[in-house]
């Protein structure tokens, strides 16, 4: 009786180690998910509580009277006569207007501080649009300085620091109280390339030279990729060579990123002589660095149909290559497109591959083609967040929100085909 009762005793105490056991897996697992979740809750707020005010532009508006005499200017048609023109004294002039205390030379100096550097090429713009506009006056927005905008949105903040004088703070304490410098939806973001000044400077051209690297990458790999998954999977004898196909296939998807940018300089610039950051080569980059994870997740969606539809195909005479077009691809296309803009969505993250061929240079223009120097958003991320204008950090935080918003999307209508085409068997 009491062998039976210790033995008892053995099974329950057994079983309280085998449930301690499990509530603390359990609790690993919420830890891990807390500590996932939390670090991502924190990546965002930091991502947001920088990037926010790089959606707000400050703009100076001034009623300016364009007087020729003012700017050494009689016909803004002659380029001769323009180059030698002050565009900038209607402005300091609008300024003391408003701020009559600003009389002397440092007085106009510190009022010139408030202008963005390409607020004289407006008036020149403006003018050489349109002549008949000397000697009128006109309402004309002025994008601010970086130290005024930083000052507007950020006074108090001490992440920042502000490079006014008292006097100049006091000034524009005033303009804002009187509507002069106001705050809006910063559209320069969205609609202007790359520029020296962050008032000036938008992501419209590395949107574009993204979207353009990204059209050549899925041109190349998602053929490519597909064809090697179906060949590989249907048709290819099992043997050493192709075991070590497969194997370094795997592999490839693990080698650093890096790794293929210097194979795209070496083979697309060094051996075949292709330009320097442009799309073309980009992508191409991109696609070398996509196809494994295209090939891997098509490989594993052409396994997943069922051999029972195969054999139901061969059984009413259609042959091998019937079977797989019309039959194995089409219903393992979900899983296919599932894993292609998986890897899209990694490519359009990826900056490494494309610093080593040139994208890292500092582009204006918005490329118009395939061959036009152009940057994409990583790149154009790195290079903001490199930059000591206080300005940039705002920028790249919400060129950062605009990249995840591009990813998330994608991600999604990864999400969305998945389940609209998937079948279950």
């Amino acid at each position: 009786m009491s062998d039976q009762r210790s033995q008892a005793e053995i099974v329950r105490n057994s079983l309280k180690r085998r449930y301690r056991k499990e509530r603390r897996f359990r609790l690993y697992g919420i830890l891990a998910i807390f500590i996932a979740l939390a670090s991502l809750v924190i990546l965002f707020a930091d991502i947001i509580g920088k990037g926010h005010t790089g959606f707000i532009k400050t703009t100076i508006t001034l009623n300016v009277t364009l007087d020729s005499e003012m700017m050494y200017l009689d016909d803004p048609t002659d380029e001769d006569q323009r180059s030698m023109a002050d565009f900038t004294a209607p402005i300091i002039a609008a300024l003391q207007e408003q701020i009559p205390e600003a009389e002397g030379a440092a007085d106009k100096r510190a009022l010139g501080g408030f202008l963005g550097t390409y607020a004289s090429s407006e008036i020149r713009d403006l003018l050489i649009k349109n002549p008949d506009l000397l000697d009128t006056t006109q309402t004309i927005e002025f994008p601010a300085h970086d130290r005024v905008s930083v000052y507007v949105k950020h006074a108090g903040n001490p992440r920042y620091s502000i490079k006014l004088s008292e006097q100049q703070q006091r000034w524009v304490d005033e303009l804002l109280e009187k509507g002069i410098i106001d705050t809006s939806f910063n559209d320069v973001l969205f609609s202007r390339g790359d520029s020296r000044e962050p008032a000036n400077a938008g992501v419209l051209g590395a949107i574009v030279g993204s979207l353009l690297t990204m059209l050549v990458t899925l041109a190349i790999s998602f053929p490519v990729g597909i064809a090697a998954a179906v060949y590989l999977e249907e048709f290819a004898p099992q043997n050493k060579i192709t075991d070590f196909i497969e194997v370094n296939i795997n592999n490839l998807a693990a080698v650093p990123s890096i790794i293929f940018g210097l194979l795209g300089l070496a083979v697309f610039i060094g051996l075949f002589g292709m330009p320097r950051s442009v799309p073309v080569v980009g992508g191409m980059v991109l696609a070398l660095m996509t196809l494994p994870t295209i090939i891997i997740s098509s490989r594993a969606a052409i396994k997943s149909v069922p051999p029972s539809i195969r054999e139901a195909a061969e059984g009413v005479g259609a042959s091998k290559m019937q079977v797989v077009l019309h039959h194995v691809i089409p219903l393992a296309m979900p899983g296919m497109l599932t894993g292609s803009i998986i890897g899209m969505a990694q490519a359009l993250g990826e900056t490494a591959p494309l610093l080593l061929i040139g994208m890292v240079a500092f582009i204006v223009d918005v490329p118009g083609g395939f061959f036009d120097s152009a940057t994409v958003l990583p790149v154009q991320i790195y290079l903001w967040a490199s930059s000591s204008e206080q300005g940039f950090v705002e920028l790249a935080s919400a060129a950062i929100m605009v990249l995840l918003t591009f990813m998330i999307s994608m991600n999604a209508l990864a999400i969305w085909l998945r389940k609209r085409l998937e079948r279950r068997w």
